[in-house]
């Protein structure tokens, strides 16, 4: 993978020999192609910020969410596929406009682009988290919930210091994959205004007319921070496999 990206760079540092082409904007080795690339990481910040806020807030809702899907109840199993389907069913952008514009009119509450960018990124991830939650939790065997009654663990304690640890480390990969896909999702919260990767990328654009180079840069950040969080996610899923 460091193989590919130094071959890429190294093609387009060659591509910038074209007339046709103006790499010389986000060229390091000038003064103004350094200052443009400052200006372009000083979004990174509020990206990753951002991306690890709404997965806090999800995993944890979507946790709870999980829970009635497990009841034997139809009405609390109603609940859950009702939140699910309803949010799943949204798309994030709609979802991320909704938050900012539509939300401090039905509550009264003002929030700014920051935090309607975390409740909206988080919000619509936790159905994905529900759905997540609840299917390593039911893949935990019966027999783990016997042994926990045996030594008379209640429901609460037997979800958390029986059933969770296994569930968590069995949907791991898939936690991971969501955080992946979060800081993805980050980019399109440029749309209200937050001053993160894409936004700074687009205000580049509009004054240096560059927009091939200057979103390939854009590329390749999103790329780097995307590489180091999977070879985090798979560390943490080696430490915890060698540790059960």
């Amino acid at each position: 993978m460091k193989r590919n990206i130094l071959l890429l760079s190294g093609a387009l540092l060659l591509s910038g020999c074209s007339e046709n082409w103006g790499w010389y904007v986000v060229d390091p080795r000038t003064p103004n192609g350094l200052a443009n690339l400052k200006f372009m990481m000083t979004g990174a910040y509020n990206t990753i910020l951002m991306s690890l806020m709404a997965i806090l807030i999800s995993v944890i809702v979507g946790l709870l969410i999980a829970l009635p899907g497990l009841s034997s109840k139809p009405y609390y199993r109603a609940i859950n596929r009702t939140y699910v389907e309803v949010v799943r069913a949204v798309p994030i952008l709609v979802l991320i406009l909704w938050v900012y514009y539509g939300l401090p009119q039905l509550t009264g509450l003002t929030l700014n682009v920051f935090w309607a960018g975390v409740f909206a990124l988080a919000l619509s991830d936790s159905a994905f988290q529900a759905e997540i939650f609840r299917g390593g939790i039911q893949s935990i065997s019966r027999g783990q919930y016997e042994a926990a009654q045996s030594i008379s663990l209640n429901y609460r304690d037997t979800m958390r210091f029986v059933i969770l640890p296994q569930a968590i480390r069995r949907i791991l990969p898939a936690l991971g994959n969501q955080l992946v896909y979060m800081l993805k999702m980050s980019s399109l919260v440029s749309v209200i205004g937050m001053q993160e990767l894409t936004r700074k990328a687009n205000e580049l654009v509009v004054t240096e007319y560059r927009p091939l180079e200057i979103y390939t840069i854009l590329v390749l950040e999103y790329l780097l921070l995307i590489l180091i969080l999977s070879a985090g996610v798979r560390w943490l899923e080696q430490r915890m496999n060698a540790a059960y």
